[in-house]
């Protein structure tokens, strides 16, 4: 989900950007550059940290909550944003949670 919103959040600005505005219809966000690195960056890192959530849990769930942190940077929080912020967040609360994966150890 948060791939899709990455994908549509820059094919906007791109598209407001080669074919104008319109007023009242599209209209350039404020921090083009800022919302571009959000839409290219959260989704990589989610997804990073949710590959390695099985193998370093700790890191997993870090990298997973600076997805949400750069997904709420760039795209603030809306009713797009809300469904990816809130899946990803849970997550990375539950990988911080778990403690080392297979093992009766915890993080801290």
């Amino acid at each position: 989900m948060a791939l899709l919103i990455g994908i549509v959040g820059y094919g906007y600005t791109s598209a407001v950007n080669a074919l104008g505005q319109v007023d009242g219809l599209f209209v350039q966000v404020a921090d083009v550059q800022a919302l571009r690195i959000a839409a290219v960056i959260a989704p990589i890192v989610g997804l990073a940290g949710a590959g390695m959530v099985v193998s370093r849990a700790l890191w997993g769930g870090l990298l997973m909550l600076a997805s949400v942190g750069a997904m709420y940077f760039g795209f603030g929080l809306n009713g797009f944003t809300l469904f990816p912020m809130c899946f990803s967040g849970v997550a990375a609360l539950l990988a911080l949670a778990a403690g080392r994966p297979d093992e009766a150890h915890r993080h801290f």
